[in-house]
């Protein structure tokens, strides 16, 4: 995953720095020279690292820092600001025009990712309500033109094309005129990439853009390719004047340092991120959040986006019902299980929660889900709705039903037994979890005392 070796090495640091009733002079540096090493072993560009360190060497320096009750802490902060800082500040989101349509060009070199991203963006954009159009205008690349038309299809999105038309800015034109006419609000051009950055590419695109005009330029570039990505980015938006940019392959094994370094370098917002291949795997950049994940204080406000995306509230409001009258059974235990599915993978969404990046010895193994859904899927109603009748023969049919082992399932049971217990304690004392949630302060929950938890492998 993106960001985790830097990532690792900075909670490190800073849980160092958490513990220190007083930090000294030659303490600072130390832990300064430990974060900068950490920034460069990312791929963090170096001059951007050096003004990184200068800043928050001035500010931790001061004598309110090195003299406060807890200097450590103080400096975490510090950190994290000029982190989030680094990270473009706040979110930058796309300037949808009040006359539509909005004309969002994707641009970008081969194999970044664009046409696959131009799908994403449409999926996520009609989740704001509006009604995208996308634009084949990749006409160069074998099979271009058709797999925008297989992600459009899988999405239920409309895509323009012309086959028959080799000049862009006229494919443009005209799927605009069909946009107008169809009441698509929002059109999402895929342009050409080369293999590298040329002057016939340049050329053509800025032909494009003059002829149609576009709200937005987004370069989308591949995270993977390291200081390369800066270089590209710094390159587009000299030659032709980008507005933002999306990092796809996040969930690569990749460093992270184009993300840390190209909004100081270009000057231009990180206004997306591709977190995985599945259409749905993008969402908007904040860098504050991002800056939460890196330092290991997750990110509590992407989980409930999550949620409220992919949790039906009418099916909510049903499982409610039943959990108030204790009738949680291994049905609602499936409609979960499926919903969290639709959020990510389980071990992205631990990650998201704070507190959770010092829990080394939990393994999150989402197959073990797969085997899950199998063994009750292999149930009668009968058995969903009352567990307690499973004795050893119905248990050994279901086991052979879901490919299982019997033992398999006795372990499932007995977690969804305390599933089950813990469903009723909650419903049974409606002020427990408002207490909780109350006393609960989030950005103290990398301080707790996790030794309870390593049960939970």
């Amino acid at each position: 995953m993106a960001f985790e070796g830097l990532s690792s090495r900075l909670q490190d640091i800073t849980r160092k720095l958490r513990g220190k009733a007083r930090i000294t002079e030659s303490d600072l540096k130390e832990v300064l020279r430990e974060v900068k090493l950490a920034l460069l072993e990312a791929d963090v560009n170096y001059k951007i690292v050096k003004d990184f360190i200068k800043v928050i060497e001035e500010k931790a320096l001061g004598q309110d820092v090195l003299k406060s009750l807890t200097p450590g802490q103080q400096v975490v902060k510090i950190v994290k600001d000029e982190l989030v800082a680094l990270l473009g500040g706040e979110e930058s989101k796309i300037n949808f025009t009040p006359n539509p349509p909005t004309i969002i060009m994707l641009v970008g070199l081969q194999g970044s990712g664009k046409t696959t991203t131009a799908g994403k963006l449409a999926n996520i954009i009609r989740k704001q309500g509006k009604k995208p159009l996308l634009v084949a205008c990749d006409v160069y690349r074998p099979a271009a033109i058709k797999q925008l038309q297989v992600v459009g299809k899988q999405l239920d999105i409309p895509v323009f094309s012309n086959e028959t038309e080799k000049n862009v800015s006229s494919i443009a034109r005209q799927a605009i005129s069909y946009a107008i006419s169809k009441l698509n609000d929002v059109v999402i051009i895929d342009t050409a990439g080369r293999l590298q950055i040329d002057e016939a590419l340049m050329q053509e695109l800025k032909d494009l853009k003059r002829d149609v005009k576009p709200h937005e330029i987004l370069l989308v570039v591949d995270s993977m390719t390291g200081q390369d990505a800066v270089n590209i980015a710094k390159t587009f938006n000299e030659e032709l004047g980008i507005d933002g940019l999306v990092l796809t392959k996040l969930d690569g094994d990749t460093r992270g340092g184009a993300a840390l370094s190209v909004k100081k370098i270009t000057g231009r917002p990180i206004k997306y991120i591709a977190t995985g291949e599945k259409l749905n795997d993008i969402e908007a950049f904040y860098p504050e959040r991002m800056a939460s994940r890196i330092l290991g204080m997750g990110d509590v406000l992407s989980i409930i986006e999550k949620a409220e995306e992919t949790f039906d509230m009418e099916e909510a409001a049903k499982l409610e019902k039943k959990m108030r009258k204790q009738g949680f059974d291994l049905d609602d235990y499936l409609t979960q299980l499926r919903q969290m599915k639709k959020m990510g993978s389980f071990s992205s969404i631990l990650k998201l929660i704070p507190g959770m990046n010092k829990l080394k010895d939990i393994k999150v193994d989402d197959k073990e889900f797969v085997k899950i859904e199998a063994i009750i899927c292999s149930m009668t109603q009968e058995e969903r709705r009352n567990p307690k009748i499973l004795n050893g023969s119905r248990r050994l049919r279901i086991a052979k039903g879901s490919g299982t082992t019997v033992e398999q399932i006795n372990k499932f049971m007995k977690s969804f037994e305390m599933t089950q217990k813990m469903m009723k304690d909650m419903t049974s004392n409606k002020g427990a979890m408002k207490r909780m949630m109350k006393n609960m302060n989030l950005d103290q929950l990398d301080d707790v005392d996790i030794s309870k938890f390593k049960d939970l492998k």
